[in-house]
């Protein structure tokens, strides 16, 4: 008999989408499951709606909170209370394909990986599709390709989307607890980064979720720096985002091979500096050098100018952004 794998679902005011997302789950050809729900102090009907399934299927155990923990804690908890060997991740606002647990179970056996993630296919709240992958439309796809046979695949940016990870008990208490500091470094950012720094990762690019986006995601499709008319604006957010991923880092250095503790301080002190800054800089561009040597070449160069040469980025961004907007794209 196939083994029994958890399903870690979150839910928070999720009464709009949450039966059509937990019958998807339940309906999957793979059915030795159990579905583990937390509510995160739920105001609408989504309580109602999980007592409702509780009681009509054994394979459904529901924790309600009685303090709002925030969705990265309430995946923490739940990886608490995971039972089995092999445990997925699920939001409360998508849509399961039926083959999703039987696939991800198959390439996690054959790969002998430590952790499956894969694309979606997003799409709007009637599930008509805005993109067809996510992985594309993110520009995931080639770092995915370059790196998932390396930490650097969830390292200087996170490849890894929560709801399709399934991964090994195992692990959970390497990566515990989640760290909370910084929203640039959530939950699934940082177990791919733990097991991509001691397992194997392994990619699955076919499509088994409707990702839906509907305006009150906590994460999805949005591309904040696309908004943004003025470089100045552009750069702040970079650095901030790298401070936010590398003081992380920094605060758990003991989770990283020494060579990389190295890298995690003067990462962060290079972009801390950097924040100072308005328009020219030529201190550490080695460590400048070490993080994005093998992106490629133009990636390389809009970052470069956009972090140490800001005075004249300004007037090719301005160029960019004027010829962006003539195409509609901006």
């Amino acid at each position: 008999m196939d083994e029994k794998i958890d399903i870690l679902l979150t839910t928070y005011n999720g009464e709009k989408y949450l039966k059509e997302q937990i019958d998807s789950i339940l309906n999957q050809t793979y059915q030795n499951i159990q579905l583990i729900i937390s509510d995160d102090c739920s105001k609408d009907s989504t309580r109602e709606i999980l007592k409702e399934y509780e009681q009509k299927d054994k394979r459904i155990k529901v924790f309600y909170q009685e303090k709002n923990l925030g969705y990265i804690k309430n995946f923490e908890f739940l990886l608490k209370q995971v039972q089995n060997n092999i445990y997925m991740l699920s939001d409360q606002d998508d849509v399961w394909l039926p083959e999703k647990v039987e696939k991800n179970y198959k390439l996690l056996k054959e790969a002998n990986a430590d952790l499956v993630f894969g694309d979606l296919e997003v799409v709007d709240q009637e599930l008509n599709t805005i993109y067809p992958s996510f992985n594309e439309f993110m520009r995931l796809n080639r770092k995915i390709k370059k790196y998932i046979n390396s930490y650097q695949v969830n390292y200087l940016y996170n490849c890894v989307t929560g709801c399709t990870v399934m991964s090994k008990k195992e692990w959970i208490d390497t990566m515990l607890p989640f760290p909370s500091k910084s929203k640039y470094v959530v939950h699934d950012h940082w177990i791919g980064l733990i097991i991509s720094l001691n397992g194997k990762l392994v990619y699955m690019p076919e499509k088994y979720i409707k990702y839906r986006q509907h305006g009150n995601n906590e994460i999805g499709t949005n591309k904040i720096s696309h908004k943004f008319t003025k470089l100045e604006q552009v750069r702040n957010l970079f650095i901030e985002v790298k401070l936010g991923v590398f003081g992380t880092y920094v605060e758990n250095n003991e989770k990283f091979p020494k060579e990389l503790q190295e890298l995690n301080t003067r990462s962060y002190n290079y972009f801390k500096m950097i924040e100072k800054k308005k328009n020219f800089n030529f201190r550490n561009w080695e460590v400048f050098h070490r993080l994005y040597k093998t992106e490629t070449f133009v990636y390389y160069l809009e970052n470069f100018l956009i972090m140490n040469m800001p005075f004249f980025a300004k007037g090719l961004f301005k160029i960019r952004y004027g010829i962006l907007k003539l195409l509609g794209k901006r």
